[in-house]
């Protein structure tokens, strides 16, 4: 007969393996998705900090220069540099913002137009993610998607932290 810590102990050392597998998944995924959007960058001749911020925007813009520079972790003389680019390839517009207090003040806005070319660019990878879900029940795939936006919630966290430091 077993001693019942024995159990208890190794369902522990299972548990600490598959998190760390995990988290070893998320790191190598992380680097993957890093050398794709690099990849999709160089397509289109941009930055790799610039197509970070296009992306920002993209998402959820319109932004503020203030609110870009905030949520892309940079500094306000690093991020006009990003936005001067932005703006001379085509890929975002600066427009007044009529109800701010400040006249001077901007909203940076993607252009729709362009995004058809990103999409195309990434339409591989589409795929193939939609191969990948399609293997899964539904039920499934709602614990993943909970999974994936409690682990963007930690790194969100995470990076606010390291950024006020």
């Amino acid at each position: 007969m077993e001693p019942m810590t024995s159990g208890g102990a190794d369902a522990v050392r299972l548990r600490r393996r598959t998190t760390a597998g995990i988290k070893e998944s998320l790191r190598e995924l992380s680097v993957q998705l890093a050398l794709l959007n690099h990849q999709v960058g160089a397509q289109v001749s941009m930055r790799d900090v610039d197509f970070s911020c296009l992306d920002l925007i993209n998402r959820h813009g319109p932004l503020s220069p203030t609110e870009l520079a905030r949520r892309a972790g940079l500094h306000p003389a690093t991020l006009t540099g990003v936005v001067d680019r932005l703006q001379r390839a085509g890929w975002i517009t600066r427009d007044r913002d009529p109800e701010a207090a400040d006249r001077r003040a901007v909203t940076l806005r993607a252009q729709r137009g362009r995004a058809g070319e990103l999409f195309e660019l990434y339409s591989v990878m589409n795929s193939s993610m939609d191969m990948v879900c399609s293997t899964y029940a539904d039920s499934e795939l709602e614990l993943l998607a909970d999974f994936l936006r409690r682990t963007t919630d930690a790194g969100q966290s995470a990076t606010n932290l390291l950024a006020r430091n």
